[in-house]
Parts: structure tokens; C-alpha cells; sequence
């Protein structure tokens, strides 16, 4: 069995809620000369292939480079977190429900999770409660800001409060990176910004003590944990020398926190992956490719996959990992 944790999907059809709603920069999708246009508004945001919005196009890609399953996650730039709320709770249960609907006709080859609006605290409780109550998600995708605030920030504690009563999953994914419109040039925004964007919110949580209060919160970052592992040095040598400035809201070292989350495995490059390995554990590292977009591991789990590795090791990236953090179990 091999899971990926890290893939995303769209609604092939979706209400044009520019229109609707007369303000923004809703996307949706329009089908024209056999191409599938991602617009914002009357604006061109990017082209996609059919893998991304039809289940159908996916299980032939799936069977061709052996994944069992893949969790399915709604595409970042449609969190919609900048929305009025009700309007991004409007969207959010758009897509839930697509991904529902979506798992409910291959169930034993999709797990979805859902996507909750995070602008307002008590719409996105009530939308994760639904998630998990009615559409029987194991868990949510979230950003790594909310409009610029880190997740560490107060306003999200009774979010991460209720994700821990109710056993929910959590998987961080970068958006709306720190800086990103001062790099545009070279695709900085996605070579260095969100790398640096994960590291910002592991250390928000850590630092905002959110992973002291809610210890059996279960929580995987994307893209390797981004430089969070590669930058530990610094963040643990800051906490050392500046504790005025690091360590007022929570006392406890950075490093304290290796093995009480987990992180996909996507990092490019076999040295890196290694050293992921020894900073993370192996038992907190889950295959994830960003399927079905080009920065994404082609193969999914190649890296895993071309280590001489023990079988129970292999196994743990490939798929008990993954099931550890979604806290299912699959035969």
C-alpha cells in the first residue's frame, strides 16, 4: 500500500462568485478550446489539466506509479481566508462537499479532507465539526497564515482546541507567502518563499505555545516541513541567546517538539531526504508529491522507494505513517 498525503483537487463546475458575490478574486474554473482555465474573475490565474479536477483522469496516473490512495485536499488559493465570512464559509463547504462526494464514489482509493474558513473562528469550528461528523473526514487542510496572522496567534486557540477534542487532522500547506509580491521574479515565491513559509508557522506554533497546550493534536506540514528541519540550528541557538524575544510565550525548546508532528516527504533530493530522516524520525515522515502540479515528485514516494530500505521502515513512510496521522485504519 502506498498513500499520499499531499495531493489536490478542484470542482470541475463552480459558481462564478466574483459575480455573486461583486467583490474579489474568487477563482473558478471555465472550459474552453480544450483547455481548463483557472480564472479570477475575467483574469486568467492558470491553466490545468484534466487530473486536477476529474477523479477519472487520476486512478490511471495512481495505478501507473503504484499509489494505493491519495488524500485529497482543496487547491491552497481557494481557502479564500481574505473573503467576508460568511462568503468563505459558503465556498469552503463547496469544496467539502465536492471532496465528499468525490471519495464517496472511490472509497478505497480517496480520503478526503476538508478546508474550514479560518477568518472566522466559530464558522470554521462549526465547518470542521461538520466535516468530520457528517461528511466523515478524518481531518482538514489549513494555511500556514490566516491574512498574514501566524497560527500561533491567540484568536486560533479555540480552533486548535476544538481539532483536538474531536481527534481532527491537521495538514498545514503554504499560501500567501511573507514577501512573495518583492520575489515575484524566478518563481521565488515557490522556490523560497514556501519552504520559509512552513518554517514560519512550525515555529508559530511552537513558539505560540499552541503545541504545549494541545499535545495530542495531530498535525503533518507540507513539503518536507519545509526549512524548518534545515534551520533548527538557528531557531534553537535564538531561543538560547534571546529568550526576551523567543521565549515569551512558551519556555519549552524547539527542539523538544521533534516527533510530536509529522511532515510529508517531499524534498527533491535524496541527501536532503536523508537528513530529514535524522532530524524528524522516520516514523513522522509520510509520502506526499503535490499531485497533480509541476513542482510535485512525479513518481510519488520515488525517493522512499529507491532507498535499500527495511521493510518495516519502507512501510512506515509508504503507509503507516500516514494512517498513524489520519488515525485510521485500512486492510
Amino acid at each position: 500500500m502506498k498513500i499520499d498525503i499531499h495531493t489536490h483537487i478542484m470542482p470541475e463546475h463552480m459558481p462564478n462568485w466574483v459575480r455573486k458575490f461583486g467583490y474579489g478574486e474568487f477563482i473558478h474554473l471555465e472550459h474552453r478550446n480544450c483547455k481548463a482555465c483557472m480564472m479570477k474573475g475575467d483574469k486568467l490565474f492558470r491553466e490545468v489539466e484534466d487530473n486536477c479536477f476529474k477523479p477519472d483522469a487520476r486512478l490511471p496516473e495512481m495505478d501507473a506509479t503504484g499509489v494505493t490512495v491519495q488524500v485529497l485536499s482543496t487547491i491552497p488559493v481557494l481557502f479564500n481566508y481574505w473573503a467576508k465570512s460568511q462568503d468563505g464559509y459558503e465556498t469552503s463547504r463547496f469544496f467539502n462537499d465536492h471532496i465528499a462526494e468525490t471519495v464517496a464514489k472511490h472509497p478505497d482509493r480517496f480520503i478526503g479532507i476538508g478546508t474550514a474558513p479560518l477568518q472566522d473562528v466559530d464558522l470554521a469550528v462549526r465547518e470542521m465539526e461538520r466535516c468530520m461528523t457528517e461528511l466523515n473526514m478524518p481531518g482538514l487542510e489549513i494555511g500556514t497564515n490566516v491574512n498574514q496572522k501566524n497560527l500561533g496567534d491567540p484568536e486560533f486557540l479555540p480552533f486548535f482546541e476544538a481539532a483536538e477534542k474531536l481527534g481532527c487532522a491537521l495538514f498545514i500547506h503554504p499560501w500567501e507567502m511573507l514577501g512573495e509580491k518583492d520575489i515575484q521574479k524566478y518563481w521565488l515565491p515557490w522556490l523560497v518563499g514556501m519552504p520559509a513559509e512552513t518554517t514560519r508557522a512550525i515555529c508559530s506554533l511552537i513558539f505560540g505555545g499552541v503545541l504545549e497546550r494541545f499535545p495530542k493534536l495531530r498535525i503533518a506540514f507540507a513539503h518536507g516541513g519545509g526549512s524548518f528541519p534545515y534551520t533548527l540550528g538557528r531557531i534553537e541557538h535564538g531561543y538560547a541567546v534571546r529568550p526576551d524575544l523567543v521565549q515569551v510565550d512558551n519556555t519549552v525548546n524547539p527542539r523538544d517538539y521533534l516527533g510530536r508532528f509529522w511532515v510529508d516527504s517531499l524534498v527533491h533530493d535524496a541527501r536532503t531526504f536523508q537528513y530529514l530522516r535524522d532530524t524528524m524520525t522516520d516514523e513522522k515522515i509520510c509520502v506526499g508529491s503535490d499531485y497533480p502540479f509541476p513542482l510535485g515528485e512525479h513518481r510519488p514516494g520515488a525517493l522512499v522507494e529507491e532507498l535499500q530500505l527495511h521493510p518495516a521502515v519502507r512501510d512506515g513512510f509508504l503507509h503507516r505513517n500516514a494512517l498513524d496521522w489520519l488515525n485510521l485504519n485500512m486492510s
